[in-house]
């Protein structure tokens, strides 16, 4: 069994990330902190985990956690895990971060989240998008993808290696829980039923790790643009790619192109048809559906934003790391309508 800790565990994210480790058959979760919470009760908080789970909130020291985890996922605001990350490292543990933390050069992070970073490291973590990147089996600090670019870097990954784009334009539409669980006037009721809210509309904080990862693929791309919508939907981020091409591809050439590059990748399922949210809700699919049009492919991608687009792909990387199935507590299906 896998000795885990859940440094901030009170969120959606960190709520799903116990959801998942529960049916997992190799986990056993340790502890999972809150500060706001010490000495609740899990399930006070995360009540569907009824007797399911019989631990309280805890405030343990980094050193403390490491020394009882073998692996650790830190579930906090994007800025805190810079803090805690090194004494976990230090404590001999390993770790998987779902902030935005590791993600992205020193200064592309400074420069993207307004803010300076403590703890660089950089090329000292793997980011941790498995169909993409090996090293994640033998690495010891992991970065957790966003959510808006799992499902945008996927969309396009396979045509970006054949450096066949010239513009890439990302629309996606996402779930309110990507908003977290304090309400703001983007997720008030009022505010977001029978609506739709386009945000942070040339400038998303999520562009950068898409530029990332798809200008590693393909240095010549530079044109890549990205916006992100807020719908009235508890869960899910549906991705349109506007993929516009040097060539003229036919839609079997790119169907080909597409299973082939994500052939025995478990968790990537090209369809011959476009796919909904509620194709992949619950589950750690991502769904990629795909339509052609002269020099244009618009490619559309699905994935659950709090599992593939978080803690199941944290769990994801925790497979990989520890010489497990890459599939293991994880082929749950979706949900059905």
């Amino acid at each position: 069994m896998i000795d885990i800790g859940i440094i901030g565990g009170s969120g959606y994210t960190g709520g799903e990330l116990i959801r998942l480790l529960l049916q997992h058959p190799e986990a056993r979760i340790r502890t999972v902190t809150s500060r706001r919470l010490a000495d609740t009760p899990v399930t006070d908080v995360h009540r569907h985990l009824t007797g399911l789970i019989d631990l309280d909130f805890a405030t343990p020291a980094p050193a403390e956690i490491a020394s009882e985890c073998e692996v650790v996922f830190t579930a906090v605001p994007h800025g805190a895990a810079m803090d805690i990350v090194p004494k976990l490292l230090a404590g001999g543990t390993r770790v998987i971060d779902l902030s935005a933390d590791y993600r992205l050069p020193q200064q592309v992070f400074e420069d993207t989240y307004k803010r300076p970073h403590t703890d660089p490291r950089d090329g000292g973590a793997v980011f941790g998008l498995p169909e993409l990147h090996g090293g994640i089996a033998e690495a010891d600090l992991v970065a957790n993808p966003g959510c808006y670019p799992t499902g945008a870097i996927l969309s396009a990954a396979p045509l970006a290696s054949e450096g066949s784009i010239e513009y890439a334009i990302f629309d996606s539409k996402s779930g309110v829980s990507g908003a977290g669980t304090d309400p703001s006037a983007t997720s008030h009721y009022p505010n977001l039923a029978e609506n739709v809210r386009a945000y942070n509309i040339t400038a998303h904080r999520h562009l950068p790790e898409i530029v990332q990862e798809l200008s590693r693929l393909d240095r010549s791309l530079n044109n890549i643009y990205f916006t992100p919508h807020v719908v009235p939907a508890i869960r899910g981020i549906l991705t349109t790619a506007h993929l516009i091409m040097n060539r003229e591809l036919d839609y079997d050439a790119v169907l080909g192109l597409y299973n082939e590059f994500y052939q025995g990748k478990p968790f990537v399922r090209v369809r011959d048809s476009i796919p909904d949210l509620s194709d992949v809700r619950g589950s750690n699919f991502c769904d990629i559906g795909i339509a052609c049009g002269g020099r244009r492919v618009v490619v559309v991608s699905a994935i659950d934003n709090l599992v593939k687009g978080a803690s199941g792909q944290a769990v994801q990387n925790m497979n990989l790391m520890f010489g497990l199935p890459e599939t293991a507590g994880l082929l749950t299906p979706p949900l059905s309508p």
